[in-house]
């Protein structure tokens, strides 16, 4: 008996975990994607893997989600994780006022800290800021971007999923009764169209969700929302460093490889294909790195770059959005079966929702079987490309 066909639009974090969980359910898995593996969002990410710290207060599902998925990822893929902690530091009063609101929410979101002493802060982290007046220490970590990317593809790859790279999704293919049955792809290396045919059609595109989406006419409520980060040819600190107070532009700085990167802004756009590196932005990067860091001033700045977030929700400031991710069953939302979407969530909780997307495509198939990939290691992330 032939297996169940599925084919996934986007190659990111949430692509790529997906086609690893829906081989190991059984399903024959084809993956489209318009560039190479996290030539998205994925990519441009600055790396953070979540304690959940950072949304306890205001999003605290969100904060859930990150603190658990933090220690699988840990756990399955410790080839790509830097386990090295982070610090919530504060610097003004008004970031001791957030003090208490943060710890109750962490306490409430079962997340470890642990209070230290700023002398204490000052000798893991030299080049802190000297006036900081209150340091917390949480377990965040860093990670590569591309390498979280690949170890989720190799495995995929391992258990036969097939990438179609360079191939752009131009059109849905549409039944007669209005549901989709596949995708027109354009092979942008040798100028070919060709329609693949699936039992289900999984939308994960992330900022770009909205616009697969409009192929079948459906709307998809996701904010593309950018934000400029800026990389310093120094590693300046050990861990990821970050402001203790609400979420706002520049409030981290976190060591990836042999530098540091400042992060981030947030705004809206229109084109999320084309979304300009402000130089007013980067001098606020630069300015608010340097509150935490000081020795960001002296560094040499070694490239500007953005990303888009794929936010759910519309009509609200960008920072007032949950953080959270939502899988949408279009027969359900808008009578249009043969296709799912999955976006919002954070690199950190790539897993869970490949996990959550995965039981839907599952269910919807008539599939019994149980998700595995919180236990499954995953292959080394070179395999991809051998």
């Amino acid at each position: 008996m032939p297996k169940p066909q599925a084919i996934i639009i986007g190659a990111g974090f949430t692509g790529c975990a997906l086609a690893h969980d829906l081989c190991l359910r059984g399903l024959d898995v084809t993956v489209i994607e318009r560039g190479d593996i996290a030539s998205g969002t994925s990519g441009r990410t600055h790396g953070l893997l979540h304690s959940g710290a950072r949304y306890c207060v205001n999003d605290r599902v969100s904060a859930v989600e990150c603190s658990e998925e933090n220690n699988i990822l840990r756990s399955i893929t410790p080839q790509c994780i830097e386990p090295n902690g982070g610090l919530f530091v504060a610097l003004s009063e008004s970031d001791l006022e957030y003090r208490p609101l943060f710890l109750q929410g962490m306490e409430a979101c079962h997340i470890p800290f642990e209070e230290i002493p700023v002398a204490e802060a000052l000798r893991l982290e030299p080049n802190l800021n000297p006036k900081l007046l209150a340091a917390i220490k949480v377990p965040d970590g860093s990670f590569e971007p591309l390498r979280l990317a690949l170890a989720f593809a190799a495995t995929a790859a391992g258990h036969g999923a097939r990438f179609l790279l360079y191939h752009e999704a131009e059109g849905l293919v549409i039944d007669g009764k209005g549901n989709v049955t596949g995708v027109k792809t354009w092979d942008r290396k040798t100028d070919q169209h060709t329609e693949y045919r699936a039992d289900m059609v999984v939308n994960a595109t992330g900022a770009w969700a909205g616009e697969i989406a409009a192929l079948a006419k459906l709307n998809v409520p996701v904010k593309p929302t950018p934000g400029i980060m800026v990389a310093f040819d120094r590693r300046l600190v050990e861990r990821a460093i970050n402001r203790l107070c609400e979420p706002d532009d520049g409030d981290i700085v976190l060591p990836q490889r042999r530098m540091v990167v400042v992060g981030t802004t947030s705004f809206e756009t229109e084109d999320v294909d084309y979304v300009p590196v402000d130089d007013e932005q980067i001098q606020l990067m630069i300015a608010r790195g340097a509150d935490l860091v000081p020795a960001i001033k002296q560094a040499h700045m070694r490239g500007a770059y953005m990303s888009s977030r794929p936010l759910i929700g519309a009509g609200l400031q960008a920072r007032s959005i949950a953080r959270t991710f939502k899988c949408f069953d279009h027969k359900e939302s808008d009578g249009i079966d043969g296709l799912v979407t999955i976006t919002g969530g954070k690199a950190t909780t790539c897993r869970a929702m490949a996990e959550s997307t995965a039981d839907m495509v599952c269910a919807k198939l008539g599939i019994q079987a149980a998700c595995v990939t919180r236990e499954f290691p995953l292959k080394p992330y070179r395999e991809f490309y051998r």
